[in-house]
């Protein structure tokens, strides 16, 4: 196998780690929010811990982020998702907002630190980074970068308002009570929807929405955090 070669399959399983440990941490906000806000719900299931084996869903977690690493494009992913009663939380309509935007805050929150700890790097040993990675720090600070490029990815991907996603959750704000559970029961349906959103409707207008939207957002940022604008 080819140095680049190698390069290439080492960043793709950087990603796939990234996006797996993110993502539970992820469902741990949510889940500690909820708990934080008066729902036991997650903490009585043992969400509430970062053991993998209690949020890893085989697809979501596992084969997703690997069929995207391998398909070139942005690696994102889900866990299972953390349960909750909306009902049990402090002023439901407002507590479910806040457990909804735990899991995005939660990725930004790691996406700063890995920054900080990128330039941490590079002041303390000035290394090139251009090409294949030649020596140990190399590969600390592009392990840095991939970390924040998937967190920030996972971030914004998860803040798009359409169900089941975390964005999705602040359309509750301006819901009559009637109406907020027809929304409730709708959300089984919710995965499908997204998927002919965000996949299908492009093929047919030939518009990548969502990698234009990740560009604008997640892309901008982590050329800012990490010092790449110049």
């Amino acid at each position: 196998m080819s140095s680049l070669s190698t390069y290439r399959l080492v960043l793709m399983v950087m990603s796939v780690v990234v996006v797996i440990f993110s993502s539970i941490l992820h469902e741990c906000a949510h889940g500690y929010v909820a708990y934080r806000l008066g729902d036991p719900t997650a903490k009585n299931a043992g969400r509430l811990t970062l053991n993998p084996a209690a949020h890893l869903d085989p697809f979501g977690s596992i084969i997703l982020p690997l069929l995207m690493a391998f398909m070139g494009g942005p690696i994102f992913a889900y866990a299972k998702p953390v349960p909750y009663n909306p009902y049990n939380l402090r002023n439901h309509r407002v507590g479910e907002v806040l457990v909804a935007l735990a899991g995005p805050c939660c990725n930004i929150l790691q996406a700063l630190v890995g920054a900080l700890l990128y330039a941490l790097v590079l002041r303390g040993a000035p290394i090139a980074l251009m090409g294949t990675p030649s020596s140990v720090l190399a590969w600390v600070a592009w392990f840095l970068i991939v970390f924040v490029q998937v967190n920030l990815v996972l971030a914004f991907f998860n803040l798009i308002p359409l169900p089941p996603l975390d964005g999705s959750k602040v359309i509750s704000l301006f819901l009559s009570d009637r109406a907020l559970a027809r929304y409730y029961r709708m959300q089984r349906y919710s995965m499908v929807v997204l998927l002919v959103v965000l996949y299908v409707v492009p093929m047919v207008l030939d518009v990548d929405i969502l990698g234009l939207y990740l560009d604008a957002t997640a892309g901008n940022l982590t050329d800012l955090l990490l010092g790449m604008t110049g």
